[in-house]
């Protein structure tokens, strides 16, 4: 029995609060506090079943607790809100992602897979190749703050670093500051979105684009300090955005191409600062390589790569199949699938299966849009968030309505599923499982994003019978 006012930690949430239990049952949410310790928190919120609170004491430790890697985090007044799981040990953050998966198949979808795949990891620091960081001169200050917003909070962290970005990028971020402050436009400038791009004929870093969003037109003074920040810091490209996203434009043309490179393929990806592209690109590598070799095409096979995208799956995959169809909802993303194919298939230097991209609305599709996209022997399934219900119920249906399938059409006999949500992932699974005729073959964590809650995983689905 705990002393009164102790708590002993059980496990950890999705987002990285400790789960504790008082006598009466009652749930305590524990920002900071670990599973394992003997805690005491300060509630701030009380609901009929559960509290809220922050650590206040430690009496008992966690052998996983570490010190965070960057002096911006922590439970402390102006902390980053950017990462929540600095202070446990790099590897038990994987263990609670790889957890947090089998608990959303189990409880949410009722699957259990039948082998669980070990956990895609990489780099715990410097991964973070894109980011949103917002900007505000605060005249109180004197100055310019750029970065993450403070935990729970909508005003900007205070950051001179932060180690989840390249170390240029970090290090960058004070001589942003200064250039924000000695322009013009300072009180109408938002926002900066940071892509980064590798090198030509390497996987280091290259290319840096900055898109500055601004409210107002630019002076051409101000056009000039952007200029010299860019020739002071090697790499750096200025894109400007008065607008929505279709108004991204460079500030100068005749700049290096933003681009990224799977070197197992052969394939470069140029992209735009604001597309879709994955956060870490080191695990993308892994991702990409570990998902084609889940899917298993031999030769003569067709695929389909759902929510393709720009092609980061389609582009390697049409080094493997015969014949693979892209299929993504943004008009503007099938154009440029398409060039990226074009150019990558002149450059290849190994065979190349046909390889096509259409544009649809996959939250909408139907049993018969299935069967008109034709058969297929595997699929590659990549959704946002909001994960591909439709694309599932249609295969359901099919499944439980065999007089939909015309044409000859049969359901594909693998399926790998790429998911950066594992609640819709385990929902989708249920279908695919319970009444679409596959079972669950293989599962797990994709540590995309090191040190906060966000759970990346793969899954593999394998026809019945």
């Amino acid at each position: 029995m705990l002393e009164p006012g102790w708590l002993a930690v059980e496990s950890l949430d999705l987002d990285a609060q400790g789960v504790a239990r008082r006598d009466d049952g009652k749930v305590v949410f524990i920002d900071g506090a670990l599973p394992g310790e003997i805690v005491r928190a300060n509630v701030h919120r009380k609901k009929n079943n559960w509290e809220q609170g922050q650590l206040t004491d430690i009496r008992r430790e966690s052998p996983l607790r570490v010190r965070p890697g960057c002096p911006h985090f922590g439970l402390h007044a102006g902390a980053c809100g950017g990462c929540k799981m600095q202070h446990l040990h790099a590897g038990a953050q994987v263990a609670v992602k790889q957890r947090a998966l089998e608990d959303n198949l189990w409880h949410l979808g009722k699957v259990r897979p039948n082998t669980l795949l070990r956990p895609i990891e990489g780099p715990a620091w410097h991964y973070r190749y894109r980011a949103r960081l917002s900007v505000r001169y605060v005249q109180k200050k004197g100055t310019t703050l750029i970065g993450f917003h403070e935990r729970k909070s909508r005003y900007v962290a205070d950051m001179e670093i932060c180690p989840v970005l390249p170390k240029t990028v970090s290090a960058m971020l004070m001589p942003l500051r200064a250039l924000i402050d000695s322009m013009d436009a300072r009180l109408t400038c938002p926002q900066i979105e940071v892509a980064c791009g590798d090198a030509a004929g390497t996987t280091q870093l290259g290319v840096i684009a900055l898109v500055l969003r601004h409210l107002e037109p630019l002076g051409e003074a101000d056009r000039g300090r952007l200029r010299d920040f860019a020739a002071a810091h090697p790499g750096v490209q200025w894109w400007l955005q008065p607008k929505g996203p279709d108004t991204v434009h460079l500030l100068d043309e005749a700049v290096p191409a933003l681009a990224y490179e799977l070197p197992e393929f052969g394939i470069t990806m140029p992209f735009r600062p604001t597309d879709f592209t994955q956060v870490n690109p080191h695990i993308n590598r892994v991702l990409v390589t570990r998902a084609l070799r889940l899917l298993d095409v031999q030769p003569g096979e067709r695929v389909i790569d759902w929510f393709c995208g720009l092609g980061n799956f389609t582009l390697p995959l049409a080094t493997l199949a015969a014949e693979v169809l892209g299929i993504e909802g943004s008009e503007t993303l099938v154009a440029r699938a398409r060039q990226n194919a074009a150019a990558n298939r002149q450059a290849a230097s190994r065979p190349w299966g046909r390889t096509d991209f259409v544009a649809r609305n996959l939250f909408e599709m139907t049993p018969a849009m299935l069967v008109a996209d034709g058969r297929a022997e595997r699929w590659l399934v990549d959704p946002p968030r909001e994960g591909a219900f439709a694309l599932a119920k249609a295969l359901a249906d099919l499944h439980q309505q065999p007089e939909l399938r015309t044409d000859g059409w049969t359901p594909p006999k693998r399926i790998v599923y790429v998911s950066c949500n594992p609640a819709t992932l385990a929902r989708d699974a249920g279908l695919l499982v319970h009444q679409a005729g596959y079972r669950c073959c293989f599962a797990g964590a994709v540590n995309m994003f090191p040190h906060t809650a966000h759970v990346e995983s793969i899954a593999v689905f394998d026809l019945e019978g």
